[in-house]
């Protein structure tokens, strides 16, 4: 008999503890249903969408290190009001939870972004870390009143599950998780991107147009392991775990530090495999409990904590 893979979060059921990161493949409707499908994927983050449109930063946008990628991005989005149309024909016959991201900026602009989209989606992880867009992300998510106001209101306006992004590139990320549960998440998602550069030596300039850009993948998975591996032990709600998760051992190694959930995003355009290295990592994981013994994924979930 297969070990059980499936696992709640905030109330979501998933059949498998891989979901989509976001930003990966998320704006577009026909890739959602696509990965949809796939048996080892058990939600979507759609794209993080803002207030107002975005057109994003210029080119260059991605540097590949071989050992991750550094992105700046800027978001680029069609503003919430317009997703919200593609988004009504995505969730329709989908099989799996939705969860919607979004980067508001305030309370204000979070209570109308929620209030129109809920309908459209199954929860919302709100971005308060991205590391490379001003007024947005990082500026927000280090501010622990703005914190609090913005989940208060997306709290205040759905009762469907909520679970808040936050930051690596912050000194106290355990107060910023705690403020964000007192405010009402149901989950914290740890980590975003770090904050990092490239420099072309040749050129002798910075390579990104924006000069500065986060880095995912490999490189940050020792990073996300030990935030993971803290927030279990400090906050009492669900952690979904997000940082260079490529195989299974990397998606086990999260969620023996605590996390309930993993989220796979560079490895999906790193990988050979493509969409198909969802079914490598789930798989390996369903060989690895069976090995240990273990008949659920839940049974590891924080077991490389001390008290066990």
């Amino acid at each position: 008999m297969h070990p059980n893979i499936e696992v709640e979060v905030a109330g979501l059921v998933l059949r498998s503890p891989l979901m989509v990161a976001s930003g990966v493949l998320g704006s577009s409707g026909s890739l959602i249903r696509l990965v949809s499908t796939n048996p080892y994927v058990g939600a979507v983050v759609t794209k993080t969408v803002t207030y107002r449109p975005r057109t994003g930063f210029e080119n260059p946008t991605v540097v590949d290190l071989g050992y991750g990628l550094l992105n700046a991005m800027g978001l680029p989005n069609p503003g919430y009001s317009n997703y919200r149309v593609e988004l009504e024909s995505v969730r329709r016959g989908l099989e799996i939870p939705l969860i919607v991201s979004i980067g508001p900026s305030d309370e204000n602009e979070a209570e109308e972004m929620v209030k129109e989209l809920d309908n459209v989606s199954d929860g919302f992880e709100v971005n308060l870390s991205c590391p490379h867009v001003e007024n947005l992300g990082i500026e927000v998510g280090a501010d622990a009143s703005r914190v609090r106001g913005i989940v208060k209101a997306v709290r205040g306006s759905t009762g469907k599950p909520v679970l808040v992004k936050i930051s690596p590139n912050v000194t106290d990320f355990v107060t910023n998780a705690r403020t964000a549960v007192e405010a009402g998440a149901d989950a914290i998602t740890a980590i975003n991107t770090v904050r990092g550069m490239a420099i072309d030596v040749n050129a002798m300039r910075p390579i990104l147009s924006n000069i500065y850009g986060g880095l995912s993948g490999k490189a940050v998975h020792p990073v996300a392991v030990r935030i993971v591996f803290e927030l279990y032990e400090k906050i009492k709600k669900p952690v979904v775990g997000c940082g260079g998760v490529y195989d299974w051992r990397g998606a086990v190694e999260l969620i023996l530090a605590g996390a309930t959930a993993v989220q796979v995003g560079s490895a999906i355009a790193h990988s050979q495999s493509g969409l198909k290295v969802f079914n490598e990592i789930g798989e390996g994981v369903r060989r690895y409990l069976s090995l240990k013994g273990f008949s659920s994924v839940k049974q590891i979930v924080g077991l490389a904590h001390l008290e066990h």
